[in-house]
């Protein structure tokens, strides 16, 4: 199930279903609703997106009434959450996923929001996406990439094809604005040749892994992975979660692996990414790509978890495509 896309006029809901928006600075704040404003659309909030503990979250009830109330209000065209964080996942519970799948819309996060958008997914069929946060879009500079990937898949229907970005920066951009620092993109590493398609489902490797075993596990069968790990990940962490997602059932069935950009603080060079991927029989023959424009660095494209790829990795030609979201 597809939502409709975006158009001019439509209407946003912010909400905050992992940190706060209070730990966002005002300025960038600004600047995201005028970036958003600029595309067309309008904004507003969740009741509680401003509710900020001692985790720099909200309760429970407040996160989830928000979620739930966005999905259910007839006048919300699509949803964007402020950041990530780390509790997420405590909100499976409780979602009305019958509300859900009567009101598709678009959802959209990365980092902790992995674990809502294949929850969704799995427990309704509605495709969701995994992009820009609210909050990127307070970014001044760099993020005309991250603009053009959200377009692509959130205000059209037609198949894109995920080309690399020219320069990329893993900064904390939003504690100043004006000093940045970028670096050339040498673009995606190819370790297994091949051709594949199928659905996609991934996000956070850490995060997803939090589903592995529940009900809001999606299936991995037929699957093309879409995966990244952020600055806590380092080669022998990285190893080990991949490899517990290997033993998950359906495994056997998935089609290829996408790997995104890694943190700088994680150091983990090509060759250790190429020595994980070879320590594993059941990777040895899907086609696997790596050092793609998606994680915890900018800029990011935009993909559908429960949409259709493809991937076709050999000498002469290597293209990354969208072809159903």
């Amino acid at each position: 199930m597809i939502s409709k896309k975006l158009e001019v006029g439509d209407h946003i809901r912010v909400i905050a279903p992992s940190m706060s928006l209070a730990l966002i600075d005002k300025q960038n704040l600004r600047i995201a609703e005028e970036r958003i404003k600029s595309l067309g659309l309008s904004v507003s909030y969740g009741a509680h997106v401003r509710e900020k503990d001692e985790l720099i979250s909200s309760r429970v009830e407040s996160r989830v009434s928000d979620l739930n109330d966005a999905f259910k209000d007839k006048s919300v065209d699509a949803i964007l959450t402020v950041i990530g964080g780390f509790n997420s996942n405590q909100l499976l519970k409780h979602l009305d996923y019958k509300a859900i799948r009567s009101n598709p819309k678009i959802f959209c996060g990365y980092s902790d929001i992995t674990v809502l958008s294949n929850a969704i997914f799995a427990k309704t069929g509605l495709v969701t996406y995994s992009g820009p946060h609210f909050s990127s879009f307070g970014m001044k500079k760099g993020f005309e990439y991250t603009m053009e990937g959200f377009k692509n898949c959130l205000f059209s229907s037609r198949p894109f094809e995920i080309t690399p970005s020219k320069e990329w920066s893993n900064d904390k951009w939003y504690l100043d604005q004006n000093k940045r620092k970028f670096v050339k993109n040498k673009g995606p590493i190819v370790i297994n040749k091949g051709e594949a398609k199928g659905r996609i489902i991934g996000g956070n490797l850490g995060t997803l892994s939090l589903l592995q075993g529940t009900e809001f596990m999606p299936s991995l069968k037929d699957s093309i992975l879409f995966i990244e790990d952020d600055y806590e990940s380092r080669a022998v962490t990285f190893d080990r979660v991949l490899q517990s997602l290997l033993h998950q059932p359906g495994f056997e069935r998935v089609r290829g692996i996408v790997i995104g950009r890694f943190e700088r603080e994680s150091n983990i060079s090509d060759r250790a990414l190429r020595k994980i991927i070879q320590t594993k029989k059941e990777l040895m023959d899907i086609p696997i790509v790596a050092n793609v424009d998606f994680g915890h660095t900018t800029p990011m494209i935009t993909f559908p978890i429960g949409g259709e790829g493809k991937i076709n990795l050999n000498k002469n030609n290597m293209q990354i495509e969208v072809k159903k979201h």
